[in-house]
């Protein structure tokens, strides 16, 4: 099965649905055109289908490969490096004074999602990278954006953020991993765990983010220190000089993203690995967090990117599996498509990527106005709103490309659970999405606590608000359209309550809140997801009134709009009682209770 990037669909988010004239209005950005646009997504639409996209399953069914602390990866993965390299799709947003292209983030998020629908094992490596560019660039010296910029920009070098140790998975309270100054650098010593691509034979260096303790840290997270330690040094000219103290010890045998090297790394097994301080001591897990945001985001396109990936799948399937008799359009469908539940099942997969890739390009819409702004206050809004939206864009992201791809499985029937229709492998890697990066709950936790609880709600208020102006829409524009408005006015009333619920009860009952943290996040997903695709309706509607000649795209996307109201949409509303009740049951029982069968 061939991956054809949705292009026409990207850029109708890119520059229908979003106000996209705000952003190419930005200085940065004033030679950012609709055809420029195109022209990015048309190319990157031929790199990852014809490049990244044959490698999907060859990668999947090789693996990488672990030796003598060397990391061979999937057959072709080399070569699709070296062309992603060199067509530039590594620096498509980085700052063009480190040689980037400086376009847009929400451009570059569409790009980002061909990457890991194509190949989501591949798209891992440049998505650590891109994140490490961010912590760097933030919060290094100038000395070490020099250094280690331009390389990182290009793709020349990657990336990696090392967190994770055998005794502190998501607890980072618990790391234990040292480093000890001496002269301009500190030695690091310490084992991290499941590290993507923390050793790979795509470039001649990788460079690792480290979180490690100074001697004289306090204990927690305010003792922790990030720290810069390349694989290889890097000479005063730019030049590699001696190998570093770090190796890869082994890699994980995983149930999906075989083609993804999972690595264990030891430091300072010979004396100490050479690292080089980022920022200040004792701040390491608040930079971390720069890059832990950028990779948060990037996890929640994977979700898109994989539902859409197994879509495509199963829509091709469908059309081609003759079986039973189709009871709709019998006099055109002869294949299993023509089956009410399985287009119930397309539908869904349809819709809810449609959706998702609303809401994603939403948030990196204001990503570039909270960068790029020249108002302050402006700034200020919109990065309030990306603050609201990112632990939403994960977690309800993933969680749902795990269903969708789940029920693309299900259209295949049997033959999706073997795997050589494909199908197998779009679930399987799919289901880490919900998992690294910190899992729902954790996203969930920081919706409740940081996003809502803290500023007693008003961030969510606003997106309510701006939320309500689509249902507005939606009753003036009547017909079909109209019948949309009450569903989306219940599942906006639903997320304003229980917004209120966790602003009002998280101080005194955190357990409470904390227990249906996760109902209150997918609620949140389903029903922002629910006012875009009703803003995309009414666009749609006043393109096809416009007589533009795309009528059939335009009418699509009414009727899956029409479909997530009936379908999706009522999934909030259905949440509330969850959300606003549920922590009582759900931390009712003892834990010999739960022993007792």
């Amino acid at each position: 099965m061939d991956y054809r990037a949705p292009t026409r669909d990207m850029r109708f988010v890119l520059t229908e649905l979003l106000d996209y004239q705000a952003v190419t209005d930005l200085p940065a950005f004033s030679e950012v055109s609709d055809d420029l646009v195109a022209a990015v997504l048309e190319e990157a639409a031929r790199f990852t289908g014809n490049v990244l996209a044959p490698l999907n399953k060859t990668g999947d069914q090789e693996g990488c490969r672990w030796k003598d602390g060397e990391v061979t990866t999937p057959k072709g993965f080399v070569d699709a490096y070296a062309q992603y390299v060199e067509n530039g799709w590594n620096s498509l947003p980085c700052p063009p004074e480190y040689d980037g292209q400086g376009l847009p983030a929400s451009l570059a998020t569409a790009v980002q999602e061909m990457l890991n629908a194509a190949n989501m094992s591949f798209a891992l490596g440049p998505l650590l990278t891109a994140g490490a560019i961010e912590a760097i660039n933030n919060h290094g010296s100038d000395a070490q954006k020099t250094t280690y910029l331009p390389k990182l920009v290009s793709g020349e070098w990657t990336g990696t953020m090392n967190l994770t140790e055998p005794q502190a998975g998501s607890d980072l309270a618990q790391v234990r991993s040292r480093a000890q100054r001496e002269g301009d650098h500190y030695l690091v010593q310490g084992q991290k765990i499941f590290i993507t691509w923390g050793e790979h034979d795509c470039t001649e260096n990788i460079i690792h983010l480290v979180l490690a303790r100074t001697p004289d840290a306090p204990p927690g997270v305010k003792g922790i220190s990030l720290f810069i330690v390349p694989k290889f040094l890097v000479n005063r000219d730019g030049s590699l000089g001696k190998r570093n103290d770090v190796r890869c010890v082994s890699i994980e045998h995983k149930l999906g993203i075989h083609g993804s090297p999972t690595c264990t790394m030891a430091y300072g097994d010979e004396g100490g690995a050479v690292g080089y301080l980022v920022g200040e001591e004792g701040k390491g897990l608040a930079y971390m967090f720069t890059m832990m945001n950028e990779a948060r985001h990037k996890v929640g396109l994977q979700g898109l990117a994989i539902a859409d990936r197994a879509y495509q799948q199963a829509l091709w399937y469908a059309s081609d599996r003759i079986q039973g008799k189709p009871l709709v359009r019998k006099d055109e469908e002869k294949s299993i498509i023509g089956h009410p539940d399985v287009r119930r099942l397309l539908m869904t997969m349809k819709s809810g990527a449609e959706a998702m890739r609303a809401l994603a390009y939403y948030a990196a819409y204001h990503m570039d106005l909270a960068h790029h702004h020249g108002d302050d206050a402006e700034r200020r809004r919109s990065q309030a709103r990306v603050d609201l939206l990112i632990p939403i864009v994960k977690g309800w992201s993933t969680e749902l490309g795990v269903e969708l791809a789940s029920l693309g499985v299900q259209v295949h029937g049997g033959m999706g659970f073997v795997e050589e229709t494909g199908a197998a492998q779009h679930y399987r890697d799919a289901r880490i999405t919900t998992i690294y990066e910190g899992t729902t709950a954790i996203q969930a936790n920081d919706l409740i606590g940081r996003k809502t609880h803290r500023d007693q709600g008003a961030a969510m208020k606003a997106l309510v608000a701006e939320f309500r102006d689509d249902q507005r829409s939606l009753e003036q524009a009547g017909g079909d359209l109209a019948g949309m408005a009450e569903p989306l006015g219940r599942a906006l009333d639903a997320l304003e309550q229980a917004a209120a619920y966790v602003a009002n009860t998280h101080g005194e009952e955190p357990a409470d809140t904390a227990a249906a943290s996760v109902p209150y996040l997918m609620l949140a997903g389903f029903a922002a997801g629910g006012a875009l695709m009703a803003r995309s309706a009414v666009k749609a509607a006043e393109a096809m009134k416009a007589g533009d000649s795309d009528a059939a795209f335009y009418e699509a996307k009414i009727i899956s709009a029409r479909f997530y109201a009936d379908h999706l949409l009522p999934r909030a509303v259905a949440s509330l009682p969850a959300v606003q009740g549920g922590g009582r049951w759900t931390n009712a029982l003892t834990v010999e209770q739960f022993r007792h069968q």
